[in-house]
């Protein structure tokens, strides 16, 4: 979907606050973070390390509560049956199963297992299409570390998802490996109807995939800046020259490191001030 185009809102977290541990240990993740997301834009989240953006996806796939916030959540049910998707950055495939066992097993664990017939042919097309339709009956260990992030792709894919959460799912990849999954994530996420929420470190990869970049400030996080990437679909190596790709980078890494501060985020008056050395 183009960035101009309006959307209807699929998930909305309102003012979410989350603390972790007690008294002196006592660490505040989220403070009044708020956030939207539309049916069908892939969206990214960039932000310093520790500053709660896996925590955010977790609330949002319902595996932990906000202490406090307004949820306008996905349903419960479609949650349960695996229209709502969690991809880690380790692959996290059973060694005892085999690339198709273990893509099939996201219909075993959202209890989808009734029509083993129609998922395994979704399964091995998914395998087929991420170029894996050679090693469908290998095991994890005779896998390179990309063809396993591919087979966890297709799991995360195979029971049609209109959510998919993305955590860091390419940051143990080489360089060469980690653009061609970006790629390959973009192609089939235009293929299909889904939301993404993608969460990375790689400002770069955060503009070559999304429709908007969310930046997170330092511990404790919310959201304090949107931009719009304004690039033309589908994107590939050359995008990373244009000039709205650059100006798109410019905007994102100031506002990310506008924002780089441990506790409240700074004024503009204390940016200037730090930035002429007072």
């Amino acid at each position: 979907m183009s960035s101009g185009e309006a959307a209807a809102v699929l998930f909305r977290g309102e003012r979410l606050s989350l603390t972790f541990g007690t008294g002196v240990e006592q660490v505040q993740a989220l403070k009044d973070l708020s956030i939207e997301l539309r049916r069908g834009e892939f969206t990214s989240i960039v932000g310093p390390s520790g500053c709660g953006k896996s925590t955010l996806l977790r609330i949002i796939a319902g595996l932990i509560q906000p202490l406090s916030g307004r949820l306008v959540p996905m349903d419960e049910t479609k949650r349960r049956t695996g229209l709502v998707s969690l991809m880690f950055q380790s692959p996290v495939l059973l060694p005892w199963r085999t690339t198709l066992g273990n893509v099939v097993l996201a219909a075993d664990l959202a209890g989808q297992s009734r029509e083993p017939a129609r998922i395994e042919a979704r399964a091995r097309s998914l395998l087929r299409t991420v170029g894996l339709s050679e090693f469908i009956n290998r095991y994890p260990f005779e896998l390179s570390a990309g063809m396993q992030q591919r087979v966890a792709l297709a799991r995360a894919l195979v029971l049609g998802p209109e959510l998919m959460l993305l955590d860091e799912p390419f940051s143990a990849l080489d360089a060469l490996t980690r653009e061609e999954m970006n790629f390959e994530l973009q192609r089939l996420w235009l293929q299909t109807a889904a939301t993404v929420l993608f969460v990375t470190h790689d400002i770069g990869e955060a503009i070559m995939l999304s429709d908007r970049v969310l930046v997170m400030s330092a511990r404790p996080g919310r959201i304090v800046s949107e931009i719009s990437v304004p690039l033309d679909r589908p994107r590939a190596v050359d995008s990373r020259y244009d000039p709205r790709f650059v100006a798109c980078h410019k905007e994102v890494y100031s506002a990310l490191h506008a924002t780089s501060f441990i506790g409240d985020v700074p004024s503009q008056r204390t940016l200037s001030s730090l930035l002429a050395g007072d």
